[in-house]
């Protein structure tokens, strides 16, 4: 027999159905559900898939019971396995051994031939504004504050269930490029619980609230903050309603879909939240064993009008107000001086990290010093994008470069891309406080995977497969996607949403926005000089 071949990284880390070809995607959602319809278009797909795949007398419950993925890799960041079998039987991992073992124990199993391949743990988003996608190709460019000065907003010109109809994008994007746990953070994001769960991700339904009556936010520009020269004034009655918004959520979507949605409260915004709001958020969050989470220190106002009209900078309130702690996810930490890096530190705090969007506005956060000061750090996309797997790329170069400015003796040591992974999955699983559940391909665990065509020219040959993929890797290598156990994407083939016809009507939609918004106010592209 032969036995799998272990590699133990010792790397040292700091703290179209016809029926339906006749109806449009909108007719069909406003008669069924997106959902629904969806999966009904695929329906004869998947069974022709199923029963095609099936051994001769399988039965097609038995069928989609068990899957094991032979011959292959099982790649996690602590450990790597060559030449193992995993096996997964309803939601979970049932076994990870040697291939002739595994397929002894489930012989009516499904086989997935995973020569070639490589199976890595689900990557965890955690931090994401979906129905943003419509701003995709603009918002990337102008800065934050942004400088663009549009005399209409993209997102305003959504019509009935188009902000649904982005949400949709934003999720196919996302499970092609290999996430399987996202955090949605808006406000009303009920309004888009029903379409997000039906693409088979995994998602936390993040409320964003606030109570600030004369505060607009976020403070994007130092005028902004100077603007508000009164003290901040505070609505128990707005609080109340959010709040009340929480709990509705979480009564009618918290462990819907077997689990798979999650309701965390979250406080918008640290200049819209009063002592009071951060309270009742923090305390829904003990009381019934869930994360939250809030944007901090997203911008240079930010800070400074936090220091104006309470003498404190933002981590310093929500350190005074006892909102910081182990199940506080916190988003960019941009702008973090010394002392909050220390109070962030030592209160466990998480730092969702948007490694990309930070690129693009021209900001590294201070990665290194609060790992050092004892911060896990999660990976997120924030606007635009949904792609978490570029994401952890360029949080591994960002941080490198940054380590480098600090005096890093060797530089380009450290991260390691076993390092960024752990911070997409193990750091997201902490975020969503899943972590003996998710983050890491292990029996026991949910069966929420990546299956990785390795044999790729990019790929080939690699002395580690986890560092090839995060420097060389694409999310078109990313051949199927499992998510409690159930393929929403196969052979890459998206099976829980019609993807042909959500992208043809997103685009029709992008470009009617587009074009009234380009004749209001034509852009002025700040080239350089040439």
């Amino acid at each position: 027999m032969t036995m799998p071949t272990t590699r133990k990284i010792s790397t040292p880390r700091p703290h179209s159905s016809s029926s339906a070809a006749n109806l449009t995607r909108r007719g069909w959602l406003a008669a069924t559900g997106a959902g629904t319809a969806a999966l009904m278009l695929k329906q004869d797909q998947l069974q022709a898939h199923t029963h095609s795949a099936a051994p001769p007398g399988m039965t097609m419950d038995a069928q989609e019971a068990t899957v094991v993925f032979t011959n292959t890799t099982v790649a996690n960041p602590d450990l790597v396995q060559d030449d193992v079998a995993l096996a997964v039987e309803g939601d979970r991992i049932a076994a990870i051994g040697p291939t002739e073992e595994v397929v002894e124990r489930y012989r009516r199993a499904e086989q997935y031939d995973g020569r070639g391949k490589a199976l890595f743990p689900g990557l965890i988003n955690t931090h994401a504004h979906m129905r943003a996608v419509i701003a995709r190709g603009f918002n990337e460019d102008f800065g934050f504050p942004n400088t663009a000065g549009l005399a209409i907003s993209p997102a305003s010109l959504l019509e009935g269930e188009e902000g649904n109809l982005m949400v949709q994008v934003a999720a196919l994007e996302a499970i092609r490029t290999g996430t399987t746990t996202i955090v949605e953070y808006t406000g009303n994001v009920g309004r888009q619980a029903a379409v997000l769960a039906d693409s088979g991700l995994r998602c936390v339904l993040a409320e964003g609230i606030r109570d600030a009556e004369n505060v607009p936010g976020p403070m994007s520009t130092r005028a902004m903050a100077r603007a508000v020269s009164e003290t901040p004034r505070f609505s128990a009655s707005l609080r109340d309603e959010g709040m009340q918004r929480i709990s509705d959520l979480f009564s009618t979507w918290h462990g819907a879909r077997n689990g798979r949605v999650s309701v965390f409260p979250a406080a918008a915004l640290t200049e819209t939240s009063s002592p009071e709001l951060l309270r009742a958020v923090r305390e829904f969050a003990e009381t019934h064993d869930l994360g939250y989470t809030i944007h901090l220190n997203q911008s240079r106002a930010e800070y400074e009008f936090m220091v104006m009209h309470h003498g404190l900078r933002p981590a310093e309130y929500l350190d005074r107000h006892d909102f910081l702690g182990p199940r506080l996810f916190a988003a960019h930490a941009r702008y973090v001086n010394t002392e909050e890096v220390a109070l962030l530190g030592r209160s466990g705090t998480i730092i969702a990290h948007q490694a990309g969007m930070a690129a693009n506005r021209g900001i590294s956060p201070p990665i290194p010093e609060l790992r050092a000061a004892g911060c896990p750090i999660a990976l997120g996309t924030d606007n635009n994008t949904n792609d978490v797997f570029e994401v952890m790329r360029i949080a591994m170069l960002t941080e490198r470069i940054r380590r480098n400015r600090d005096g890093d003796e060797v530089p380009g040591l450290q991260p390691q891309p076993e390092d960024v992974l752990a911070d997409c999955t193990q750091g997201g699983a902490l975020a969503v406080q899943q972590p003996d559940t998710l983050g890491t391909l292990e029996v026991g665990k949910k069966a929420d995977l990546l299956v990785v065509d390795m044999l790729r020219a990019h790929l080939v040959p690699a002395g580690r497969v986890i560092s090839a993929l995060v420097h060389s890797g694409h999310p078109g290598d990313i051949e199927s996607v499992m998510v409690d156990g159930r393929f929403v994407m196969r052979d890459r083939d998206v099976l829980t949403m019609d993807e042909d016809a959500i992208i043809r009507e997103a685009d029709a939609v992008g470009r009617r926005i587009w074009d009234q918004v380009l004749e209001a106010s034509p852009l002025n592209v700040p080239r350089l000089r040439r």
